[in-house]
């Protein structure tokens, strides 16, 4: 009868005591920089319980005051994605453009944006993108819902990686036509007068650690030349052309905010 009694004791308590919560799944990013920004910084991405994605960005030594465009890239289909080295920059001028670092780090896989879509198609909402302090400094938190999530996100976090933009070639604090002159990917999209400087790729980094993915074959290094472009040149086109069309419907939506203001031009350049 004791027995008995104890064992019913124990199953009301264990009834009565709430189910632990999932724990989190998190993986690190460390952001390292492209095209001499000097810019670094560190990320933290974050399967949450309910099916959301929390990311979290700190990144330092970007152009102050300025918008920068950031994304997750990479693949859930084992597609070998990574961050470019030096080889990529393919007209030897030592600057990896857009253009040139897409056939390593692939399309967008989601826009960081501090509010509303994430989606590829805003890619260059750059109106709803974070913008460093005075400083140079970047913070960014976010938690994406799952209904918006691409299929596998949570699952491959770990073939994922995070591209800053925008570089200050000049070191004059601003983006500005005289530092590298026109963006050739925002001029083949029927924008003119946006600075390379606003699109060229300042930082890139991938997961790092024992949670690095097992898919991709070209290492986790980023910025140091010793990872290896992808050797896929077909979908570098396919890419390459996406993105461009991203432009034409950042444009027709109007979110360049009158073409050059969104990019944070100098007083003398608007």
């Amino acid at each position: 009868m004791r027995f008995r009694h104890l064992t019913l004791a124990v199953t009301v308590l264990l009834l009565a005591t709430p189910a632990a919560a999932a724990a989190d799944t998190a993986v690190q990013v460390r952001l390292l920089p492209l095209n001499g920004s000097g810019a670094t910084g560190t990320a933290t991405l974050t399967a949450l319980p309910t099916g959301d994605l929390k990311v979290s960005i700190r990144s330092t030594g970007l152009v102050p005051r300025a918008a920068h465009a950031q994304h997750l890239h990479g693949s859930t289909t084992g597609m070998d994605f990574h961050c470019p080295d030096r080889s990529a920059d393919r007209d030897g001028d030592g600057y990896v453009t857009t253009e040139e670092g897409m056939p390593s780090y692939g399309d967008i896989f989601l826009s960081l944006t501090t509010r509303g879509d994430t989606s590829r198609a805003s890619g260059l909402a750059v109106d709803r993108m974070p913008a460093a302090d005075a400083h140079g400094r970047l913070a960014y938190d976010r938690v994406i819902p799952a209904a918006d999530l691409p299929p596998g996100t949570l699952d491959h976090l770990r073939d994922l990686h995070i591209v800053e933009h925008g570089v200050d070639a000049n070191r004059n604090a601003r983006y500005d036509l005289d530092g590298l002159g026109e963006s050739t990917f925002a001029a083949a999209a029927g924008l003119a007068g946006i600075p390379e400087e606003a699109t060229d790729p300042a930082l890139c980094g991938m997961v790092s650690g024992a949670a690095a993915g097992s898919v991709p074959v070209g290492g986790i290094a980023a910025g140091d030349g010793s990872t290896h472009p992808t050797n896929d040149s077909r979908y570098g086109r396919s890419a390459l052309i996406g993105y461009a069309s991203l432009v034409v419907l950042a444009l027709a939506a109007g979110v360049l905010l009158g073409r050059r203001r969104a990019f944070r031009l100098p007083r003398a350049e608007r």
